[in-house]
C-alpha cells in the first residue's frame, strides 16, 4: 500500500467516526474526534510488535489478521478491515430553531459538528402587508447566528413553495456569498414546476422570472450529504403536492404536514392539496422510530397557554396527535380535515408569498417606472354596476 492509499484509507476512517484512536504504530498514529454525545464502545484486540502490546482498536478478529512473519503488522490488512466493518456511530446534528413570530413560522440552521458544514431550511423575509414594505431583520438574525456559530452554509433548502409567508432564500443565497467561498444552493422538489406554472399564469408572471430559479430539484428519497451528516428528501404530499420533508439523522423536517400535538396537521385545500395524502404521509413520518424529533414548520401556541415548541418526537405524536394519533383511520382524518379546512379563512399573506416563493425569494422585475409590483385580487360583492 503506498502513501496515496494509506492517506485515502485514513479520511475514510475518520468519516466512520467509529473511535477515538487509530493506532498504526509504527506507521502511523493518529487521533480521532468524536463528539462527547456521540458514546460508543468498541472492544479492543492486542497485536504485537517488537515484543510489546498495541491496542488494535479496529480489528475484532485474532491478533493474526494485523500480523504478518517476522512480527510487522500487516497496515493494509487493517486498515482494510477498519474502513469497511468498524462499528460506526451515526452523527446527529446539531439544530438552531428560530421561530418567526408574525407568521409563526420556524426556521432551521442545521449544522454537521464535525465540519461546521450547515443548512438552512424554510428561512422567512419580513413583510408588512399595511406597509407593503419588505424588510430583512429575520433574515439577518439568521445570518448573525450563521456568524456567531463559525458555520459554512453549504445548502438552502425549502420544503414547499409556502403561501403564508416570504422566503428569504435568495437574499440569504445573495448575502453569504459575499462573506463565504461559495454561493449555496437553494433546493426544493423536483414537482415545483408544476406550482410555478400555475401560480405563474394566475399572477401574470412571465415565465423567465421564475424558470430555474432553484438550483437544485431534488428527486424523491434522494439521499444526499451536509458535511459527513447523511441526509434524505422525502416527498410528503397532502398540503401541497410538491411538499418535501428532510430527515436528517434522527430528525425530519416535517414542513406544513405535521403540527404540534394540540393543532394536529396542516391544511389541505390549497390547488393539488389532498387530506387522503397529507394522511399518508403523516403515517410515513410516524412510522419512523419513537425517539425520532419531528421539527415542524410552524406552531400557533394559544394565547398564553404556551410556548412555540419547534420539536415533538414520533412515540408523543402517535399518543397525542389530536388528528394522528394512533386509532385514528384515514376516513376518519379525511372527515375530520375537511370539516376543518372548509372554515379556514385564506393565508394572510397568500398573494404575496406565493408570487415571490414561487420566484424562489427574487422579488418582481421592476416596471418602467422603477416599481416592483405585487398583485392581489379584488372580492366583488353584490351584483350592481359591477
Amino acid at each position: 500500500m503506498n502513501a496515496s492509499q494509506v492517506h485515502h484509507c485514513v479520511e475514510n476512517v475518520i468519516r466512520c467516526q467509529a473511535t477515538t484512536r487509530l493506532l498504526l504504530a509504527p506507521f502511523v498514529t493518529l487521533s480521532l474526534h468524536i463528539p462527547r454525545s456521540q458514546p460508543f464502545h468498541l472492544q479492543q484486540r492486542p497485536f504485537h510488535h517488537a515484543g510489546k502490546h498495541f491496542p488494535c482498536t479496529r480489528c475484532t478478529r485474532s491478533r493474526s489478521c494485523c500480523q504478518q512473519p517476522h512480527g510487522i503488522p500487516r497496515l493494509s490488512r487493517c486498515l482494510k478491515k477498519s474502513c469497511s466493518a468498524a462499528t460506526t456511530v451515526p452523527l446527529e446534528p446539531a439544530i438552531h430553531p428560530v421561530f418567526e413570530q408574525k407568521t409563526g413560522t420556524f426556521q432551521y440552521l442545521v449544522s454537521d459538528p464535525a465540519t461546521t458544514d450547515a443548512a438552512i431550511i424554510d428561512p422567512v423575509l419580513d413583510y408588512d402587508k399595511c406597509s407593503h414594505t419588505i424588510t430583512t431583520t429575520t433574515a439577518d438574525s439568521v445570518l448573525s447566528l450563521v456568524r456567531e456559530k463559525g458555520y459554512r452554509i453549504v445548502r438552502i433548502m425549502e420544503t414547499h413553495a409556502h403561501a403564508d409567508h416570504l422566503t428569504a432564500s435568495f437574499y440569504l443565497q445573495r448575502e453569504l456569498a459575499k462573506h463565504q467561498d461559495f454561493k449555496p444552493p437553494v433546493g426544493i422538489g423536483k414537482r415545483i414546476g408544476q406550482v410555478q406554472s400555475l401560480f405563474g399564469q394566475r399572477y401574470g408572471i412571465e415565465a423567465e422570472e421564475y424558470e430555474g430559479v432553484f438550483d437544485k430539484l431534488f428527486e424523491d428519497d434522494e439521499e444526499f450529504t451536509i458535511g459527513t451528516l447523511r441526509a434524505q428528501a422525502m416527498h410528503l404530499p397532502g398540503h401541497t403536492p410538491d411538499h418535501l420533508g428532510y430527515k436528517i439523522g434522527d430528525n425530519i423536517f416535517c414542513g406544513d404536514s405535521i403540527f404540534h400535538t394540540d393543532i394536529g396537521t396542516a391544511r389541505c385545500d390549497f390547488p393539488g392539496g389532498s387530506a387522503h395524502a397529507l394522511y399518508q404521509s403523516a403515517r410515513r413520518i410516524l412510522s419512523l422510530p419513537d425517539h425520532v424529533k419531528i421539527w415542524t414548520g410552524h406552531d400557533y401556541p394559544p394565547d398564553g397557554e404556551r410556548e412555540p415548541v419547534p420539536y415533538v418526537t414520533v412515540g408523543e405524536h402517535r399518543q397525542k396527535n389530536k388528528h394522528l394519533k394512533d386509532g385514528v383511520s384515514e376516513d376518519d382524518f379525511v372527515k375530520l380535515r375537511g370539516e376543518r379546512d372548509e372554515h379556514l379563512a385564506a393565508p394572510r399573506l397568500l398573494h404575496e408569498s406565493l408570487q415571490v416563493n414561487v420566484r424562489a425569494g427574487r422579488l418582481p422585475s421592476q416596471n418602467e417606472a422603477g416599481m416592483r409590483l405585487l398583485k392581489v385580487p379584488i372580492k366583488v360583492k353584490g351584483t350592481g354596476a359591477w
